[in-house]
């Protein structure tokens, strides 16, 4: 992949109808168990619960970040502000919530754990953090709704070849993620390659909490 910005890789989802089509059809099941060593969280959001497990053997250090945000209760009244939906016969894309670059709540940012690193993989319900440039990521996070292997790290490509922090799965709540990412999307964007992908009203965390 050539260098470039990893929110436009992000943003441009929604206008790439060209993606394979296995990827998009052949989705895997979230896993419904958690793994072991595996912290759970409940984001309670204003459509429903969703239960993530944290994969803090493989992802410490993303995981540790997450975690300070949720016991430091920085993420509640946050949201859900972004729905990236392909042009696809099934539901395909990712729903994006945080802080939005709220600096009355931010932390620093974080260095990057790359799924080379971890051995996690952008699935159904991966839940990843968001960066644009690697070691950017702080509080905002995306969740998969089918799978997205070009979302893992590539040694092998060009430029910024390290993908996004997969550092947990979804495993109970898929139904409501999947309400977000079909809810309307006529929000101003700040940021032109999320143009058509901004919730509004964006859908609240009321509280994240250790399960």
């Amino acid at each position: 992949m050539k260098r470039r910005d990893m929110l436009t890789v992000l943003g441009g989802l929604a206008a790439a109808p060209g993606l394979a089509s296995a990827q998009i059809l052949n989705l895997t099941p979230a896993p419904i168990v958690p793994g072991p060593g595996d912290v759970m969280v409940t984001l309670e959001t204003g459509l429903g619960p969703i239960i993530i497990a944290l994969k803090v053997r493989q992802a410490p250090l993303t995981v540790a970040n997450f975690l300070r945000y949720v016991d430091e209760k920085r993420y509640d009244g946050a949201s859900f502000w972004r729905s990236a939906k392909a042009n696809s016969p099934v539901d395909y894309g990712l729903i994006e919530g945080g802080l939005q670059g709220d600096t009355r709540k931010l932390l620093p940012p974080i260095a990057h754990e790359p799924t080379s690193q971890t051995g996690l993989r952008h699935v159904d319900g991966t839940v990843s953090l968001a960066r644009r440039a690697p070691g950017t990521g702080d509080s905002d996070f995306f969740i998969c709704v089918g799978e997205a292997p070009y979302l893992d790290a590539n040694p092998a490509g060009e430029g910024d070849n390290v993908g996004f922090a997969a550092f947990g799965q979804v495993i109970k709540g898929m139904e409501v993620v999947h309400k977000i990412l079909n809810l309307p999307t006529p929000g101003e964007a700040t940021n032109p390659v999320m143009k058509g992908q901004m919730l509004d009203p964006p859908v609240p965390i009321v509280t994240a909490r250790r399960v």
